[in-house]
């Protein structure tokens, strides 16, 4: 975790951008955008950080934008508020809201609306699943398709397993909410996706991680050799690590805005 914090300062120093940015009214959240630029239409990639829902924040989680940028791409890292002082139905409620916020108000701020990528870590590839998932844009005044690609690396797609372990001492749920919570579980919507998973990570994760991926993209996940659960998404800061090949292989894939 203080890797998170001190590579993610670096990457962030001296890189143009509008940190602190409220995507929320009704939270008061708020997001920082790196690697935009006045004049440009930048692909972005909404990075959902991990720490079970409960840790971690935006501060700890731009440690990819200075490679992206490098490679044209803009980064994009919320806040969302932490259980258990929040339901995971509003932690949802807000990402979704920040992924509508990029499309609606991202090219004020150099953002191209139509090249939003999202992914994210442990908690956060949950997050990025029921970003990609399918039935909650309308609700949100954005096209069903806003989200173009997804790359949520060593998620948790299946939350039927929390109700029976510690981390449902702060989440709470029962059976059939965290059916409703469970990205592997709701509508799929077209939508290419690289479902990522370290080599050492546990098994429940690279158990849910080849399901969803089998399910959502037809594929095996991409297995990052080497990387446990903790240290698999830090490869996201090195341009020529596979996972980051990959993110930008998705980017390179969609067309560019009107």
């Amino acid at each position: 975790m203080r890797r998170y914090r001190s590579e993610s300062e670096a990457a962030v120093a001296g890189l143009p951008g509008f940190p602190g940015v409220v995507y929320d009214e009704v939270s008061g959240e708020r997001l920082d955008v790196w690697g935009a630029r006045g004049g440009e239409a930048r692909p972005v990639f909404v990075f959902l950080h991990g720490g079970y829902w409960r840790a971690l924040s935006r501060e700890d989680s731009a440690f990819m934008a200075r490679a992206l940028d490098r490679e044209g791409v803009a980064t994009v890292v919320p806040d969302y508020t932490l259980a258990p002082a929040v339901t995971l139905e509003e932690i949802v409620r807000q990402v979704r809201a920040a992924v509508a916020w990029v499309y609606r108000r991202g090219s004020r701020f150099g953002l191209d609306p139509e090249r939003i990528v999202v992914g994210g870590s442990s908690a956060g590839g949950h997050l990025a699943g029921m970003a990609m998932a399918d039935g909650w844009q309308a609700g949100f005044g954005v096209p069903s398709d806003v989200v173009k690609a997804g790359m949520p690396v060593s998620g948790l797609f299946d939350l039927r397993p929390l109700t029976r372990v510690y981390v449902n001492e702060w989440l709470g749920l029962d059976l059939e909410r965290a059916a409703a919570l469970s990205p592997g579980l709701l509508p799929r919507r077209e939508c290419p996706a690289v479902v990522a998973v370290a080599e050492h990570d546990g098994p429940g994760f690279l158990e849910q991680s080849r399901w969803f991926a089998r399910r959502w993209a037809g594929a095996e996940p991409l297995v990052c050799a080497g990387r446990d659960h903790y240290d698999v998404v830090l490869d996201l800061a090195d341009g020529e690590a596979a996972i980051t090949r990959a993110l930008l292989g998705l980017v390179r894939s969609l067309p560019a805005g009107g």
